[in-house]
């Protein structure tokens, strides 16, 4: 039996599975919300939901208000029914998370990605801190209910393979079993898909009240990569599509790729953290005046990275606000078309270049707006990621969970 078949086990009824389906994206039910949305009859309801109760995956969580008449009995989901795994990996540091039923996070560790991080010595890192975290914790491996796993793609989901990823300082990153390798070493189901659609499903589950249905995802750091989910449920196409969106052409005539086989002006070429650095010193070597150049070790402008170019924004310096409200109106132009084609009803942005200052996010949300042509029939609410660097890790543990009740297709 696969990974995937044993996580689907642990819930076998389908009516069952839409009950705590119901009751995890809304944190708490109460007996008639269920009944209506899951359109069962009380009895049927009343039986499935003392079954949940009985084998741990639900809990009565008091009374709600009432309406007139006995206050309803409320459910939400057990926090200590098992315990996820969450495992980022991506190219400059790699996270391995432990978290409860409701995603709360009880363990982590981190490594950076170095030359020599390949991917046998990452997993055997994470099989052993992962070993150490139930140890730490009070735990044994059977109160795990798996590991997801969010990695930089393309990839292929059903095979569990790492692709053809590119830039990782370490070789080997090629074709890499993921899932084989690591249900083997942990012993447990495990389940892989893109770092953003994690991301995305991360930042959705701690949204308070979860209201949108529809979300675009944006991360911007070493390229861009997107993520879209429809009516609760993340968008997949024929192959993995994470890296797509920085393939937008901005500028028919632009300049040339930065990826094998990418466009000619595309979106990732001008809104990058590279390319950002690039620019700034590329200015710096053409006599701009800047603050960067003493910010830089040695004052070598070849040695400008992100964080020089932040600092100097946050100081006021001419040029290195002039350069980031730049890269934020080439991304709204970028985002723009993302959201004349998917129409979401909420756009989270994500990642060092988006969320570094606020001028980026300001610039890109007030780009996007003027040019999205359905703006003022159905506005667009935007938001910085909750999560941070942890949404990777976050939203790989709920794919976890998403797969136990089929909401992983």
């Amino acid at each position: 039996m696969s990974g995937l078949e044993r996580l689907r086990g642990r819930i076998p009824d389908e009516r069952a599975k839409r009950v705590y389906a119901y009751v995890l994206e809304r944190s708490v039910a109460s007996r008639a919300e269920l009944a209506e949305a899951c359109r069962l009859t009380p009895s049927t309801l009343t039986r499935l939901l003392a079954d949940l109760v009985r084998n741990g995956l639900l809990e009565e969580a008091g009374e709600g208000e009432s309406s007139g008449g006995r206050k309803p009995l409320l459910y939400r989901i057990n926090p200590r029914y098992a315990f996820v795994f969450g495992l980022e990996i991506s190219r400059l540091v790699s996270r391995l998370a432990l978290f409860d039923m409701a995603l709360r996070r009880i363990a982590h560790r981190s490594w950076p990605m170095t030359a020599d991080m390949t991917p046998d010595r990452l997993f055997d890192e994470a099989a052993t801190a992962a070993k150490g975290m139930l140890e730490a914790c009070g735990l044994a491996a059977g109160d795990v209910l798996g590991c997801g796993v969010a990695a930089v793609g393309p990839l292929d989901r059903k095979t569990g393979v790492m692709l053809r990823p590119l830039h990782f300082p370490a070789p080997g990153w090629s074709d890499v079993p993921v899932v084989e390798r690591l249900e083997r070493l942990l012993g447990v189901p495990v389940v892989l898909d893109n770092g953003a659609n994690a991301a995305l499903l991360g930042e959705w589950w701690f949204d308070p009240d979860r209201s949108a249905r529809h979300l675009l995802y944006v991360h911007v750091g070493a390229g861009i990569r997107s993520a879209m989910m429809a009516d609760g449920d993340i968008v997949y196409g024929a192959v993995d599509t994470e890296g797509a969106a920085g393939q937008i052409v901005i500028r028919a005539d632009g300049i040339p790729p930065r990826v094998p086989g990418g466009n000619y002006g595309a979106l990732e070429s001008y809104v990058s953290v590279p390319a950002l650095e690039e620019r700034a010193r590329a200015g710096l070597k053409e006599g701009r005046d800047s603050v960067m150049a003493e910010l830089a070790p040695g004052g070598d402008p070849e040695q400008v990275r992100l964080e020089h170019v932040l600092e100097a924004v946050r100081s006021g310096d001419p040029f290195a606000v002039e350069l980031l409200t730049q890269a934020a109106t080439d991304f709204g132009i970028g985002l723009a078309n993302m959201l004349n084609v998917l129409h979401p009803e909420m756009v989270i942005l994500g990642g060092p270049l988006a969320t570094g200052h606020p001028i980026f996010f300001r610039t890109a949300v007030r780009v996007a707006r003027a040019k999205t042509y359905y703006d003022a029939v159905c506005p667009v609410a935007f938001a910085v990621g909750r999560l941070g660097e942890e949404a990777q890790a976050t939203g790989a543990a709920a794919l976890v969970i998403r797969a136990m009740i089929g909401r992983d297709r």
